[in-house]
């Protein structure tokens, strides 16, 4: 007969059960037992590859509690199968993708961007939507002179007008400027990031946190030195480009403004 023996553990200390998340590609995490960070880049029956971001491949197993995820721990599971009924498939913004949807002609509307960095994260996640909606984004090089830039665009109800600005934060040069474009048909808003570099997550780039930069550096360079990156920052942003797969690689803070943008211009007029 076999015996029996009950589990004397006291409760307080059980360890809850860790959330259960789908091992989607591009997905980042932590494995705990060895600290190796990486992006989701294969699951299959039981093991997940995860690549860090020098490209280095590890493959481990899909355990209870096995990876950290945004400081939580949590339980890896192999995704659903994509394509399977009521699973529609997404754009990189989260959006359900419209089968076989050609771009449309492009509004008259517009969204500008600071920098060309700006411009291409914006194609990266919001790409697909931006085509089916016929919106098109441009970059300015700066806003030092937004409100001739508006007034030459001449915005109205059927050329509406959608501003992204790096660092708007009270008392900014920024905020200064944008306050100065009063037009109800151009909605000017932005993230408080110095650059929008720090709109994507430091756990998707494998980095505990973007470094402080002191004041009077450049602060691209700077980021470079500090996490001992090549000073090259076209490299470097390329590099951080790639790691962005979709919204759960940037941060809240962006990824509103930008939906809130994509809104403002497509709203049709009254």
């Amino acid at each position: 007969m076999r015996s029996y023996s009950p589990d004397l553990t006291p409760p307080w200390k059980k360890q809850a059960a860790a959330p259960e998340v789908p091992a989607d590609a591009g997905l980042v995490v932590e494995e705990v037992g060895t600290g190796f960070c990486g992006a989701v880049i294969r699951c299959e029956a039981g093991t997940v590859t995860l690549e860090d971001r020098f490209g280095k491949h590890r493959v481990f197993p899909l355990a209870a509690r096995g990876f950290l995820l945004e400081g939580g721990t949590v339980t890896l599971v192999r995704p659903p199968a994509q394509g399977g009924a009521g699973a529609p498939a997404r754009t990189a913004s989260g959006s359900v993708a419209v089968p076989g949807a050609r771009a449309r002609v492009a509004r008259a509307g517009r969204i500008y961007v600071e920098g060309r960095h700006d411009a291409e994260l914006v194609e990266r996640v919001w790409g697909d939507d931006l085509r089916v909606e016929g919106v098109v984004v441009e970059y300015l090089a700066g806003i030092d002179d937004l409100p001739a830039v508006v007034a030459e665009f001449a915005p109205g109800p059927d050329a509406r007008l959608g501003v992204l600005v790096d660092h708007l934060v009270p008392g900014s040069k920024e905020s200064r400027i944008a306050a100065s474009v009063t037009d109800e048909h151009v909605l000017v808003t932005g993230h408080p990031y110095v650059d929008v570099w720090e709109a994507v997550k430091p756990s998707s780039l494998g980095i505990g946190a973007w470094p402080r930069v002191p004041h009077g550096q450049d602060w691209k360079t700077g980021v470079c030195r500090a996490l001992g990156w090549p000073e090259n920052t076209g490299a470097a942003w390329q590099g951080i480009l790639s790691r962005v797969r979709s919204y759960r690689d940037l941060e809240p803070a962006l990824l509103g403004r930008v939906e809130e943008l994509i809104d403002f211009v497509t709203e049709e007029p009254c």
